[in-house]
């Protein structure tokens, strides 16, 4: 479990093959400062587990699912990462409740830049829409972000907004975000839990197995 709030910016070292699927590694002299081996590390939003470590680096696995689903297909050396480490019992929960579990990847629109902060506008899939609400919390990246607009139901593509301050823009990747980027997101765990729910509720008036009215 994470909490958005970004510790440090690692960078990809070395990509390998692995079966179906490939093996990353990252520099991150914080992240591995008290990493053990199986200790789950965020990059860039997505959750992984570290299967070998040195003193400024760790090894992950990206089985295939992950790789086709985040921009981790793309992960090449040189590439700077956002790094969060599983958040402690006790801590403190600075942005919102995490899993490293993305729901897919959006695509950056538009970059508006003001005084003393950013606005990026992203689309997302169709089906994610609905789980992302004005004022609603949103992981970009792996980023804990709140949302300031989003688009409304009829409209051709979904999309929504996050204002980024200038401590977001340069202790996280989204500074060097541009339009046409790719970025991971996931919505709000609670807004997923009542979809589900609402997709099996039964029909109104309806009776339920083994009831009776």
């Amino acid at each position: 479990m994470f909490t958005g709030i970004i510790e440090e910016l690692g960078e990809i070292v070395a990509v390998t093959p692995s079966g179906d699927g490939l093996r990353m590694t990252v520099g991150a002299p914080l992240a591995v400062s008290d990493a053990g081996h199986g200790d789950s590390i965020a990059v860039s939003g997505v959750c992984l587990t570290v299967v070998d470590r040195g003193e400024d680096w760790f090894a992950a696995d990206v089985m295939k699912q992950t790789v086709d689903m985040s921009t981790l297909a793309g992960a090449a050396p040189g590439r700077r990462v956002n790094l969060e480490r599983a958040t402690t019992t006790g801590g403190r929960l600075g942005g919102h409740i995490v899993q490293g579990h993305i729901d897919g990847t959006g695509e950056v629109l538009d970059v508006r830049p003001g005084h003393q902060w950013q606005v990026l506008r992203i689309a997302l899939p169709g089906h994610l829409a609905p789980l992302v609400v004005d004022k609603g919390s949103i992981a970009v990246d792996g980023v804990s972000l709140t949302v300031s607009a989003a688009s409304v139901p009829d409209e051709e593509t979904a999309w929504f907004e996050v204002s980024l301050i200038p401590e977001t823009l340069t202790a996280t990747t989204l500074g060097e975000r541009a339009v046409g980027d790719r970025v991971n997101l996931e919505t709000d765990i609670l807004a997923r839990h009542v979809q589900r729910l609402l997709a099996f509720a039964p029909t109104a008036g309806a009776v339920p197995e083994g009831g009776s009215r």
